[in-house]
């Protein structure tokens, strides 16, 4: 039987919520954002993008799946996004105690406490998502048997540094040869390079890209602020004027937009959920996506031989850009995207062709 300690989540503009302790029992401090998504939270939950955040799912009924074992697949373990999990605590509504799934190796509550990241059920999910899309992003604390912690802001740290791969690591055995920079990368993205016939050499966010050869650039998604990367900014800078194809995803599309001489902003609540519609430039298609991001370029600042290339049809926020003239393009969503829509899965195959036209 699982343990059902009161706690308490404390918001920094003095709400108090009460509910009870599931997984790790530790206070933690972080920023607290949401997600709409209806399942995924075992990809969720290792997503490097959440690095230093705590997650409220607004699904209400979390861990009735449990959590898939580790099955290894390209040196990648299968069903996560990441060898470990990311986020400091974990807010839900309701939590299933009992769990079913074939394919369930064990309970959410027991993986947050192999991990030590505590969680909190009973909370109102409802009414914490509408106060957090009022006020904005805020930060926040689980507070277990009245042990307080200080507020932590984990956009003042380099997130980026603390996910990011410490050595170079290669994958794959095919024709063409992609640098992937890693800030804080999903290992969906690594499996959808591999499924064409690629040789991926995976770095560090400060790597001197300028000592390997490569037939394409590719910078990943990861947590933070992306103004505190200025060592990839300036290498992706310099990458531009090699006319090599580039292609970034999230936190990635913010990079190539700093690289370029364009600015970034904060989002007031961010964009985490799996049905978010994005319309590409030009055309009238429009896709669902999954997204898990809290900041955003800003469209007016693109200079002019860059573009937008996706829309956010709820609130117009840049989705994604391109070079007019060069094969440099990016999303701000994830194409890879599990688990959660693959609309948008042919970027990968378009970034190749680039590479097969250039190369």
């Amino acid at each position: 039987m699982e343990q059902t300690k009161p706690v308490k989540l404390v918001l920094e503009d003095g709400t108090e919520m009460q509910g009870f302790s599931f997984g790790y029992e530790e206070s933690v401090s972080g920023e607290v954002v949401f997600s709409t998504s209806m399942v995924g939270y075992p990809e969720s939950l290792t997503d490097p993008s959440y690095k230093g955040q705590i997650l409220v799912l607004t699904y209400p009924l979390i861990g009735n799946y449990g959590v898939p074992g580790i099955e290894m697949e390209e040196n990648l373990p299968k069903y996560y996004e990441s060898d470990r999990l990311h986020i400091s605590g974990l807010i839900i509504s309701d939590y299933s105690i009992e769990h079913n799934h074939w394919n369930a190796q064990m309970s959410l509550s027991d993986w947050l406490k192999q991990y030590k990241v505590p969680g909190i059920y009973g909370i109102d999910t409802r009414a914490l998502t509408k106060r957090l899309r009022e006020k904005g992003t805020m930060l926040g604390k689980i507070v277990v048997d009245n042990k307080d912690v200080p507020y932590f802001d984990p956009n003042k740290v380099n997130l980026v540094d603390m996910v990011s791969t410490k050595e170079r690591i290669v994958y794959g055995n095919g024709k063409y040869k992609v640098l992937l920079i890693d800030t804080g990368v999903k290992y969906n993205i690594i499996r959808n390079l591999l499924k064409r016939d690629v040789t991926l050499v995976r770095v560090p966010w400060d790597y001197d890209i300028f000592s390997e050869e490569f037939d394409g650039l590719f910078i990943s998604n990861g947590p933070g602020d992306p103004k505190m990367c200025t060592t990839t900014i300036k290498n992706i800078s310099k990458a531009f004027e090699m006319d090599k194809p580039i292609m970034g995803i999230c936190l990635g599309n913010q990079l190539m937009a700093l690289a370029a001489g364009a600015d970034t902003y904060k989002l007031k609540y961010g964009h985490r959920s799996h049905n978010q519609p994005v319309l590409q430039v030009g055309t009238n298609k429009a896709y669902i996506t999954s997204q898990n991001h809290g900041f955003a370029i800003n469209n007016n600042t693109l200079p002019k031989d860059w573009e937008p290339l996706f829309i956010n049809l709820n609130d117009n926020t840049n989705e994604g850009m391109r070079h007019k003239s060069k094969p440099f393009f990016s999303s701000q969503f994830h194409p890879e995207a599990t688990g959660g829509p693959v609309d948008t899965e042919y970027l990968f195959d378009d970034f190749i062709e680039n590479i097969k036209k250039t190369k």
